[in-house]
């Protein structure tokens, strides 16, 4: 055995990654490095809070990805400086292979912890299946690339990051701050624990639990949405990545030319490694499809004979077995081509004609958002907005605006209220949807319009004064004002609105102390713009 493992020692070369030993350690390195990352992205979601400490790393996650920043930036016919961290990370892509899949992605690193409950780890597809599920999320790219071409940005429906995103934001962390902040309180109360216990927890309330914790609704949907992608690994090892993940079809194309590969010497064709590959990608114990590797050094590990091994390309030579194998970039051609001709879509010049049309809309959008058609194809859904909101105003929208609008951020005045000295929301938008504005400009910026019922309003209906309204309106020259009328022989004060100084933040609709159905309730304005 040792005489074996000097002869492969031997054949890896100066430009190898050294002996098998230290190959077998890789496996353990990718696992640190999925946890790692897995960590760094919650942590900065977590840190997506109010104060803000930082724009930039709270957009951090977006704009690596190339699949939200290309296609947003395709279909909106503009420039986004995320897409200079996406040309990075296609470099990156054509020199080491598809390693964003396998030692970064967050999305993979869950579907893989959801794959080690796979009742017959063994077991796996046949090869023509392994072949037809390969293409799918080939598809799924070309239709994603057409409908950007026509002005319509659909990345964030599949693209892995933000679904974990949304994930975590609405779901993860306001229930395990919600637990662990109960958790805290119960043994304090219960036990009398007033000492360290309980100032250990005041510097948690002021660091970790120092979140506002809050109600998104349609939150169980994003976390449906989540399960059923890492139920897919209990059926087939990283059934997401291996069919439908738009993201891992743009790496993969990129991984087709690179310079990290794949080598077998020695091969016995004992097929250990082909069973153990979790992308389907090893056809046979000498060929793989590069495109479909995503370096996780499984196959390195289970080789009886220890004859696998990943080191450089040298002199642009292909790897053994690797011609025609794969998909080609002659082949994503035609499935684009036939994918366009299937649509038979729209130029880009009536979408954008379309997208700059004034036309109303059902729902309050936040301050600084694009007019609705542009808004709708540039957010992606990732929910940092709404995460970042002080006041929880800012929901998930669930088909109240189109199913176009689906999971876009929407105001609903009777949970909170825009804060008039926070644009938080602009800050952290990764694509612009919600422009970056400043605070005079933001104060300024009309989303709606409040209106008053006069038949629910306690003044209005002769019941009593009521000024709250008036009171708790953030504009200084005061959007409602009160003015005095008779009533029955009384004087009383009543509300109106200055149409042209209302902003449409919502306040005076939230703090209405007329219940079920509040006396001022806020409508969207026709459009969005400043007063």
């Amino acid at each position: 055995m040792g005489g074996l493992r000097d002869r492969c020692n031997e054949r890896k070369g100066a430009m190898g990654f050294g002996s098998w030993g230290s190959m077998k350690k890789l496996v353990l390195v990718r696992h640190l490095s999925q946890v790692f990352f897995l960590a760094l992205f919650v942590y900065i979601l977590w840190a997506t809070t109010y104060p803000l400490k930082s724009a930039i790393s709270s957009q951090a996650l977006f704009i690596i990805d190339p699949l939200v920043m290309v296609f947003t930036s395709l279909s909106q016919r503009v420039f986004l400086p995320g897409l200079v961290f996406s040309v990075i990370m296609i470099f990156l892509t054509l020199i080491l292979g598809r390693f964003f899949c396998g030692w970064i992605c967050p999305m993979g690193t869950m579907v893989d912890l959801a794959g080690k409950f796979r009742p017959d780890q063994k077991k796996d597809l046949a090869d023509h299946h392994k072949a037809m599920i390969r293409w799918p999320k080939f598809m799924i790219l070309a239709l994603i690339f057409f409908l950007a071409l026509g002005g319509i940005q659909v990345a964030w429906v599949l693209d892995p990051i933000v679904i974990i995103a949304r994930v975590i934001s609405l779901n993860v962390i306001p229930a395990v701050t919600l637990a662990v902040d109960g958790f805290f309180q119960f043994m304090i109360q219960k036990f009398g624990l007033y000492g360290g216990f309980y100032d250990f927890y005041r510097s948690l309330k002021e660091s970790l639990l120092g979140i506002n914790v809050h109600f998104f609704s349609n939150s169980l949907d994003t976390l449906m949405f989540f399960a059923v992608i890492c139920v897919c690994s209990l059926l087939i090892l990283r059934l997401w990545c291996r069919m439908l993940c738009p993201l891992g079809a743009c790496y993969a194309l990129s991984a087709i030319p690179s310079l990290l590969e794949r080598r077998v010497s020695g091969c016995t064709s004992c097929g250990k490694c082909v069973r153990q590959c979790r992308m389907g990608a090893i056809a046979k114990g000498d060929s793989y499809r590069k495109e479909e590797c995503i370096l996780c050094m499984d196959c390195v590990y289970s080789c009886p004979e220890k004859s696998t091994r990943f080191s450089w390309r040298l002199g642009g030579r292909r790897a053994h077995g690797e011609p025609g194998k794969g998909i080609t970039r002659g082949q994503f051609l035609l499935v684009c081509g036939s994918v366009g001709a299937m649509l038979g879509l729209k130029n880009s010049s009536s979408f954008a004609a379309e997208g700059d049309q004034a036309s109303g809309h059902p729902v309050i959008r936040p301050p600084g958002a694009l007019p609705e058609k542009r808004f709708v194809n540039t957010c992606v859904r990732c929910g940092n907005c709404m995460k970042v909101c002080i006041t929880n105003v800012l929901q998930p929208d669930m088909f109240e605006s189109g199913v176009e609008g689906l999971w876009t951020p929407r105001m609903i005045p009777e949970i909170g209220y825009c804060e008039y000295n926070c644009k938080l929301c602009g800050e952290v938008c990764p694509t612009g949807a919600i422009t970056k504005l400043a605070l005079e400009e933001k104060k300024k910026w009309k989303v709606g319009l409040a209106e008053i019922d006069k038949s629910l309003c306690l003044s209005w209906k002769g019941q009593k004064d009521c000024i709250v309204c008036e009171e708790h309106c953030p504009i200084s020259d005061k959007a409602i004002r009160m003015k005095e009328e008779v009533f029955e022989g009384v004087k009383m004060l009543r509300p109106y609105v200055d149409k042209e100084l209302c902003n449409g933040c919502g306040i005076c609709q939230n703090k209405c102390p007329v219940i079920p159905v509040r006396a001022v309730r806020v409508n969207s304005a026709i459009v969005q713009e400043r007063m």
